[in-house]
């Protein structure tokens, strides 16, 4: 009776697991995408396809990224309202020096560094509504082009280091490499990705940069103590983050206490404000994580997890350069279909159950990192991204991302490839 109920029980999951991500993917109704993953959740469990503990135990999975991500989010709204972002803004302006592909380029590096060392979700909670107030102190008419960069290098530049993508270290669990190894293997691949971003990313915004001014005189406004408090916490924390991925510790809570300390300081300074911060923090993004882990949970009750396990041994074994390219490529789509969180989950679990060649594992990491870059919800960053562009009264459909995704993702994909292949 359970082998004759096991394939239909299994394509029910499945197809919830579809239905819920297609929801996150496309927003029917305009709800939220947390809505869509979470009533994937419920109706698994509802429907008796998952046992609720099961879900707890894929929801605590997701500990260490809640951490992470409150972390983030307090640090970027102490931040703003302390106005860092807009000092941080003239003084990006003033460096432009009236152009706006220079101006382009500025955001990009600083993107890239932000990535580097803070990780891809820092970079789309905490960069982006600096780089809108740059846009808006600039007077540039239309600042979608330096947004675009926020979402793009955030996943581009993600895997320089171990903490540039949570993600990585999802993938290598405990079998991490040490530093060393890690940017003698993916330091060729990560300028190779970067360049090629900003290379595809200036030409198909090159017509809106062409016609835009931006403006040379910016008064600079006065950076108060709580806004030097904040920078100096968002600094710290990129030296905590340094220094747990080097003694291989979780990044969640160091992230979390940095973003806590660093918000109660401001707030004694201020006297108050408490409410104000808490209200404004994106916290929907922690539904929709939850959801995702327990989507993925209910994924690997299925066997799906052994049948890729033992297709990628069998590939990898057979041969190794040929498995990282087609590995390395499945997943960047793929990670478009279901987001790179559960896709890098269940990719990290295949990765470290076959027990593959580095190349082959290194290659797949790229894919999850970087193949993202194809669509809106390829990357709980480019999720993130979104969500503050909103707040900003901005936003870009499915379509318009793919559509530029399309141009920006392949080449950047294919030459980091090789770049690892060839290292």
């Amino acid at each position: 009776m359970a082998a004759t109920l096991g394939l239909p029980l299994n394509l029910a999951t499945w197809i919830i697991a579809a239905l819920a991500t297609l929801g996150v993917i496309l927003r029917p109704f305009s709800w939220p995408e947390a809505i869509w993953a979470g009533l994937g959740a419920i109706l698994l469990v509802v429907l008796g396809l998952m046992p609720w503990h099961v879900a707890l135990e894929g929801v605590a999975k997701g500990t260490d990224v809640y951490l992470f991500l409150v972390g983030m989010m307090l640090l970027s709204e102490i931040a703003r309202k302390e106005g860092l972002f807009d000092w941080l803004a003239a003084h990006a302006v003033r460096a432009a020096r009236g152009s706006a592909t220079r101006l382009f380029l500025l955001v990009y590096v600083v993107g890239t560094v932000v990535t580097v060392f803070l990780s891809n979700d820092a970079c789309a909670v905490v960069l982006t509504p600096a780089v809108f107030a740059a846009t808006k102190a600039a007077g540039v008419k239309e600042p979608l082009p330096y947004l675009l960069v926020c979402a793009f290098i955030a996943n581009a530049a993600s895997f320089v280091l171990p903490i540039s993508n949570p993600a990585n270290l999802v993938v290598f669990a405990e079998h991490m490499p040490p530093l060393g190894q890690w940017l003698a293997t993916f330091s060729l691949p990560s300028l190779l990705a970067i360049v090629a971003t900003y290379a595809a990313l200036r030409f198909t915004q090159n017509a809106q940069l062409q016609g835009e001014t931006v403006a040379t005189d910016v008064e600079t406004p006065a950076l108060p103590l709580g806004g030097k408090v904040a920078g100096a916490g968002i600094v710290a924390t990129g030296a905590v983050l340094i220094g747990a991925s080097w003694g291989g510790l979780d990044l969640g809570l160091p992230t979390f206490a940095a973003g806590l300390a660093t918000t109660l300081v401001v707030l004694l300074i201020n006297r108050g404000g408490l409410v104000t911060v808490v209200r404004d923090v994106s916290w929907s993004v922690l539904p929709l994580v939850a959801g995702l882990f327990v989507l993925v949970e209910a994924l690997e009750k299925t066997g799906v997890l052994r049948m890729l396990a033992d297709l990628l041994r069998d590939a990898a074994r057979a041969d190794p350069g040929a498995t990282a390219w087609a590995g390395g490529a499945l997943v960047a789509f793929g990670a478009n279909l279901v987001n790179n969180l559960p896709a890098g989950l269940l990719a990290g679990a295949s990765v470290q159950a076959a027990q593959v060649p580095q190349t082959v594992a290194g290659a797949i990491l790229i894919g999850i990192d970087l193949g993202p870059n194809l669509s809106v919800t390829g990357s709980l960053a480019t999720i993130l991204w979104l969500t503050a562009i909103r707040r900003e009264g901005e936003d870009v459909s499915a379509w318009q991302f793919l559509k530029l995704g399309l141009l920006v993702m392949p080449p950047a994909l294919v030459l980091a490839l090789a770049g690892l292949i060839l290292v």
